[in-house]
């Protein structure tokens, strides 16, 4: 099986501060990996640097994924307000066209992650939250990635609009074959999502393996503190997956 990254001791430092302390890992073809810790833990730097956007301290990280597209945690911010879905959904297709054909159109594209084509006429400000997160991961998938990497993509929703998302994450895994690093912060979100878990504290694993395994049978006393503090809302959310 291809692995898409393999990552080994990566360091990342912001000045002083040691964000992330040598971590290791890798994602595999058709895998989804999620990323879980507490605001602070460095598993959004994690996700910024094997995006490209952090540059990493030390550490080795071998890719083989031609191409790696991301999707933030505020949908709507990450939209241009002045630019209609259907603009947006150009512009990144004009893009992509520079470098071949891409596989699908951005209407094809809207069909594939649920919204219908008389969103393309709409501006951010006229959709809701889980509609933008949508048009976002289309607008991903114009580059036609085998790497998408989805930053806390579900944590500014309300929890049925967060199955739906997390419920079409699996689908793409599925019917596109991509590979997904999914961050979260609460671990009821990945329970039913993803293949592995790492969990991450103070810029360290601490914790790390199948999920059956890492819920059945926690690692670390830290783990164990994050399944009992998922909330009643959070228990819903799985219930749903």
């Amino acid at each position: 099986m291809i692995k898409y990254f393999t990552v080994k001791d990566l360091h990342v430092r912001y000045g002083r501060f040691e964000a992330v302390k040598g971590v290791s890992f890798s994602l595999s073809q058709g895998e989804i990996l999620g990323i879980v810790g507490e605001s602070g833990s460095g598993k959004s730097t994690i996700a910024q640097t094997l995006a490209g956007l952090v540059k990493p301290s030390s550490g080795v990280i071998e890719r083989n994924a031609k191409s790696v597209q991301m999707v933030f945690q505020d949908a709507v911010g990450s939209l241009n307000p002045r630019m209609t879905v259907g603009a947006a959904l150009r512009e990144a297709y004009d893009i992509a066209s520079r470098k071949g054909k891409p596989a699908r159109t951005p209407e094809e594209l809207l069909g594939i992650v649920g919204l219908a084509p008389a969103v393309m006429a709409q501006y951010p400000r006229e959709m809701s939250g889980g509609q933008c997160q949508r048009v976002s991961i289309a607008r991903a998938l114009v580059f036609d990635p085998e790497v998408l990497i989805a930053d806390e993509p579900v944590s500014a929703l309300d929890v049925s609009v967060q199955a739906r998302i997390l419920n079409l994450l699996r689908e793409l895994r599925r019917n596109l074959g991509l590979s997904i690093l999914l961050i979260a912060h609460d671990l009821a979100v990945v329970k039913n999502v993803c293949d592995r878990i790492c969990v991450m504290e103070k810029g360290l694993f601490v914790d790390a393996g199948y999920a059956e395994r890492v819920f059945a049978s926690p690692a670390s006393e830290y783990t164990r503190r994050l399944l009992e503090a998922v909330p009643d809302v959070s228990k819903a959310l799985a219930a749903r997956l």
